[in-house]
């Protein structure tokens, strides 16, 4: 981050697009970030305060969740979808896999209010963090406001969240100049911007819309994705393209978390791609993979793992804050 007297803006490389975060209406700050970061670690969001936001978006596997293919919330309740990755939220317009909230500030409160999984109520978070021992204060730091809002907290997490950027892999070396692919990275990442560039667009590898990949409706779960919002029925299986950026972190991969390993997930695409009225124009059929090139596709998708941005100390559990409660 690059800090300035009173807040500091967001770092990120030169060949990256511009934000579609508007940061005109929430400044980022040292103070907001930090009082962030201690809502997105402690329980106290959830009604029996046995959960955090990192409970399903651990800062080892890139803010995603590999315990289980499904997330679960309080009371060992289990959702319907693979919690995903939180990272570049800065270059994102919606959020979760239908799309169904359109700005960051508000996208918290999705799963602080969802039955399965922390199941409070704002008005009671609000009540806990005032009547808390180190709030107020942390509070009145980033705000100059002690009394504490809901949209003052639902901001300071938005603001530490938007400080999860991944920038640091090899792929970003080789931009950089730094390093060179290998023989086998170098083919990979060609079978790359053949077949998968089009959804998938680099430097954030996703372009961030919605679409059906033509997966196989899960029928225990028969979620719908996107139409079960728009009750449209060309919005049917159409869910958020994700980033592929940190794959080695972030598995089980789709919405349902249904794939484990890579290997699978190109199987997919290479040999079950389903029917589908609405299914993307750019999966007309299956993409024709050998078995050489999905290990060459697989070893550049491998480039994308960011170390740096997963073991950073700067996102990770703030002990000195919340160990002092």
């Amino acid at each position: 981050m690059a800090f300035s007297r009173d807040s500091f803006v967001l770092d990120y490389p030169e060949y990256f697009p511009e934000p579609e975060y508007d940061f005109s209406k929430n400044k980022l700050s040292k103070e907001k970030v930090e009082l962030g970061r201690a809502l997105f670690y402690d329980p106290i969001l959830s009604k029996d305060k046995s959960i955090s936001c990192s409970s399903c978006h651990s800062p080892y596997n890139a803010f995603a969740h590999t315990d289980h293919d499904l997330s679960h919330g309080i009371n060992d309740e289990i959702g319907t979808r693979n919690a995903p990755a939180l990272f570049n939220l800065a270059w994102q317009k919606s959020f979760n896999w239908d799309g169904a909230v359109n700005h960051l500030d508000m996208q918290a409160l999705a799963p602080i209010t969802d039955k399965r999984e922390m199941n409070e109520d704002l008005k009671n978070v609000i009540s806990k963090l005032q009547d808390s021992k180190i709030y107020p204060e942390l509070f009145y730091d980033a705000f100059k406001d002690s009394l504490i809002t809901g949209e003052h907290i639902l901001k300071a997490l938005a603001q530490f969240q938007l400080t999860l950027v991944s920038a640091h892999s090899k792929y970003d070396q080789v931009k950089k100049g730094k390093l060179e692919f290998s023989e086998q990275e170098q083919k990979g990442y060609k079978l790359f911007q053949k077949n998968c560039s089009s959804c998938h667009s680099e430097p954030l590898f996703s372009n961030y819309k919605f679409a059906n990949n033509g997966l196989p409706i899960d029928t225990t779960l028969n979620d719908f994705g996107k139409g079960m919002i728009s009750k449209q029925r060309t919005d049917s299986m159409v869910f958020k393209i994700p980033t592929l950026r940190n794959l080695s972190y972030t598995y089980p991969y789709m919405h349902d978390g249904r794939f484990r390993k890579l290997n699978q997930v190109l199987k997919h695409y290479s040999e079950g791609i389903s029917k589908s009225k609405n299914k993307s124009s750019n999966l007309k059929s299956n993409i024709e993979l050998s078995s050489n090139e999905k290990v060459d596709l697989i070893a550049f998708l491998l480039t994308l793992n960011d170390k740096e941005f997963v073991f950073d100390p700067k996102h990770q559990y703030p002990r000195e804050v919340l160990l002092s409660k």
